[in-house]
């Protein structure tokens, strides 16, 4: 690429028909084409070759193309197309200069070319520049006629053609006036258009629909240089605001963007190499819609890389950030301006669908943001209620009250943080956002409410079991005729107590009145089943209440003192007395007896089938009774409300009456024992046979009084036996067990009495002879003495004691 100080150019198209894209966009870079928006024209120059139209061209624009060396001969100087910049011409022109027509270089594939490039031409230029020699006007075979021809028919090859303005250069123009050669010229080009085959929609069209002809002649560059220069001056002159309103290319249509050059320059080069037609409002369409979207594509890179954007995605993961919607719409609407900025000169249509797609890339790329700063507030708000809730509820406000308050308050500060996150690009709504934390708010009340109720409901359950649960154990273990009443009362007045206060604690929670019905009406059922479960618990033990209750009343007195069978007690009125109570506390027990309006006789039905049963039978064996307890319910009582059925009662009272029987049958062995005891005299009718059988040896002892000795003696032995052998206590178990017991311990109390007599006999002699027994005696030995010696004198003093008292009781 060739480059000067005011001008630069390239070759945009090769000789051999290859676009050099990478030319043109350095070229567009260094003259800044991208910033023109629409205000730049593009110049081209056709004609035959070696007619100077690079000389032209340098000359009226400062380019720096190529010229031909008129001293080396005609040849082919220009090859392909090139493309410069005009020096000092407001607004920016672009100069195509083509390859000359007609040359002997390329042969037959002249007239391809030729076509192409002038197809090439009218589709980008706005001014074409027609490069003919004066010579040449009004012959019928000049040179310029095939070139116009070739223009107009290539001109049929675009769809909806632009607005061209021809100039037509004459060059070395003779003495003939140019009012005289312009006349001819514009005839000869109605005579070639109106020549040229046209698509039947423009059979009728006129040549101005088309082009706009302008005509300028020029003196020979060679003879008359200076004057060639001083005109070349003038027609400059004509290209400065060329595109306004009245100027050269004032009318033109369907200008392609300053950025969009490159690419539709290079399009249309393509689609004429492949020989077909070329619609130019579809190229621009393609133009702008390629051009939009790589100015789209660059915005969008541009956004992701935006510093502003990304501290704003790091950000907004760690929590909500105050002003996230006014930021964001800011960096998005600096985004969309520069678009629209780069984009404002392309097919509106193209350019808007190309602004909406960005739009939406931008927002889809920003809404997982926008969806974690709501998450966030979500979330925060839901943990901030919690804790407000919390505290309105600690700080003693109604729950209702508290709940309504919060939330409405929370709520509000949501919507707040919601209105502060909008984004105004965006037609995004957080409903459903808000509408997930007000279920998650309404679901925490709803816990809380349940919490607090259960938290209730228990306390005053809890309250209700320790005033129920002892007192009816209680009243049950001493079950009597006025149990039943006391269970009662206490209940209501419990019940009542606890419904009360229960009802005062749930008119917080603003519960409608049938809810709150059934929610006392719970508790009260709670309360019937605390009675109704300890009182069944105590009828799973009843026989043993019915024994303790038996033994009770059976082993202590009135005043509760252990009872001593000594043989005066009435064991049968005990019993019946004892059994009675048990009675009594089985009939308490075989139901349920919680209601006003409870009445039965369960128990006399008991008494009359198992107490007076007996009786009953006694008197009248030959009448058949019905048992009143052959049956699984009780007359008058549900049996829901049933306890212990009268089966049931019969399996218990037989059971009761087995083991307590054993209790009976012991008292009465222990009152016949102390009877029997106590009556130790023989019988007076033994006493009688003993004085008068006993007469002779009675007075056969008077008569010798060593006997009366002898019988002394031994009277002392017996007592002695008696005494150490606790006969009296060995024999309260029975007679055959005494027996035994005596038996074994006879023989070793007799050895042990003699050895303690011979002891105490040998101890005076030991006493009067000190010398012959000089050693101490041993503690143990001592000891034993002293024990023997105890003990013989107990005994002696025992019998002593019962022959002195002997007497006193005859006297």
């Amino acid at each position: 690429m060739a480059k000067s100080e005011q001008c630069c150019s390239t070759q945009l198209i090769d000789g051999d028909g290859f676009f050099n894209d990478t030319g043109i966009e350095q070229f567009i870079k260094e003259v800044k084409l991208g910033e023109c928006g629409l205000s730049y024209a593009v110049v081209s120059i056709m004609g035959p070759q070696s007619s100077g139209k690079s000389t032209l061209l340098n000359n009226l624009f400062a380019t720096n193309f190529k010229e031909m060396d008129a001293f080396r001969g005609r040849s082919q100087t220009t090859k392909g197309i090139w493309l410069a910049k005009c020096a000092g011409i407001e607004p920016c022109t672009l100069v195509m200069d083509l390859e000359g027509t007609d040359g002997r270089e390329r042969g037959e594939d002249d007239t391809a070319f030729e076509k192409q490039s002038a197809l090439f031409a009218l589709a980008v230029s706005d001014i074409v520049l027609i490069n003919m020699w004066c010579h040449d006007i009004g012959r019928e075979q000049a040179a310029n006629k095939p070139l116009l021809k070739t223009v107009f028919q290539v001109m049929m090859r675009l769809f909806s053609p632009r607005k061209t303005t021809l100039m037509f250069v004459i060059r070395d123009k003779t003495r003939t006036p140019l009012e005289n050669l312009e006349p001819v010229l514009r005839e000869d080009i109605q005579k070639i258009w109106d020549s040229v085959p046209k698509p039947e929609a423009h059979k009728d069209t006129p040549l101005s629909e088309f082009f706009n002809v302008e005509v300028v002649a020029l003196s020979s560059y060679e003879e008359k240089e200076e004057k060639f220069k001083e005109q070349v001056a003038g027609l400059r002159q004509k290209f400065f605001h060329s595109i306004a309103p009245g100027g050269l290319a004032g009318d033109r249509r369907g200008v392609v963007p300053a950025s969009g050059f490159s690419f539709s320059a290079q399009q249309i080069w393509k689609v004429i190499k492949e020989n077909r037609d070329l619609d130019l409002p579809a190229h621009k369409v393609m133009v702008a819609t390629v051009r939009c979207e790589e100015i789209a594509n660059e915005k969008h890179a541009a956004f992701v890389g935006n510093e502003e954007w990304s501290q704003l995605e790091q950000d907004v993961q760690l929590g909500p950030i105050p002003g996230f919607g006014k930021k964001l719409s800011s960096i998005i609407e600096t985004s969309l301006s520069e678009y629209d900025q780069e984009a404002t000169y392309f097919d509106e249509g193209v350019r808007s669908g190309k602004r909406k797609q960005l739009e939406e890339k931008l927002l889809q790329l920003v809404q997982s943001a926008f969806q974690a700063l709501l998450g966030h507030l979500r979330s925060g708000t839901l943990e901030k209620f919690k804790v407000a809730f919390d505290k309105a509820l600690d700080g003693g406000d109604g729950f209702s009250a508290a709940a309504h308050n919060c939330s409405e308050s929370f709520m509000a500060q949501f919507d707040k943080g919601c209105a502060d996150a909008i984004i105004e690009q965006a037609d995004w709504d957080a409903s459903k956002v808000r509408d997930k934390l007000k279920r998650d708010i309404e679901a925490h009340i709803a816990s809380v409410r349940a919490a607090k109720l259960s938290e209730i409901t228990s306390l005053y359950e809890a309250k209700l079991k320790e005033a129920l649960s002892g007192p009816v154990e209680a009243l049950l273990d001493g079950a009597n005729s006025e149990t039943w009443p006391a269970i009662r009362k206490l209940f209501k007045r419990e019940t009542e107590s606890a419904v009360s206060g229960f009802s005062s604690a749930l008119s917080s929670f603003d519960m409608d009145k049938q809810t709150k019905d059934k929610t006392l009406a719970s508790l009260e059922a709670y309360a019937r089943g605390i009675v109704e479960a300890k009182t069944k618990e105590e009828a799973g033990r009843v026989l043993i209440r019915m024994k303790d209750r038996f033994a009770t009343l059976f082993s202590h007195d009135s005043d509760s003192m252990p009872r001593v069978w000594t043989g005066k007690e009435d064991i049968r009125a005990i019993t019946k007395t004892a059994r009675s109570a048990s009675l009594k506390l089985l009939s308490v027990m075989a139901a349920i007896r919680l209601d006003d309006g409870d009445t039965d006789n369960i128990e006399k039905t008991l008494s009359l089938a198992l107490v007076n049963a007996k009786n009953a039978d006694v008197k009248d064996r030959s009448i058949t009774t019905v048992d009143p307890l052959a049956s699984s319910t009780w007359q008058e009582v549900p049996s829901s409300k049933t306890l212990i059925t009268p089966v049931q009662c019969k399996n218990l009272w037989r059971q009761f009456r087995s083991e307590t029987e054993y209790s009976v049958s012991q008292a009465i062995a222990a009152q016949e024992a102390n009877k029997r005891n106590n009556n130790w005299l023989p019988p007076p009718w033994a006493i009688l046979a003993l004085v008068v059988l006993g007469f002779n040896e009675f007075m056969t002892l008077l008569r010798n009084p060593l006997y009366l000795l002898v019988i002394f003696v031994g009277f002392l032995l017996i007592k002695a036996l008696w005494v150490q052998l606790d006969i009296a206590a060995e024999f309260r178990n029975g007679a055959l067990p005494g027996l035994l017991s005596l038996s074994t311990k006879l023989v070793p109390t007799i050895m042990n009495m003699m050895k303690r007599l011979a002891d105490e006999g040998g101890a005076p002699s030991a006493s009067n002879n000190p010398q012959r027994n000089p050693a101490p005696p041993s503690k143990g030995l001592s000891s034993g003495a002293n024990a023997s010696s105890s003990m013989s004198s107990t005994a002696s003093s025992e019998v002593t004691e019962s022959e002195y008292s002997s007497p006193t009781k005859q006297e």
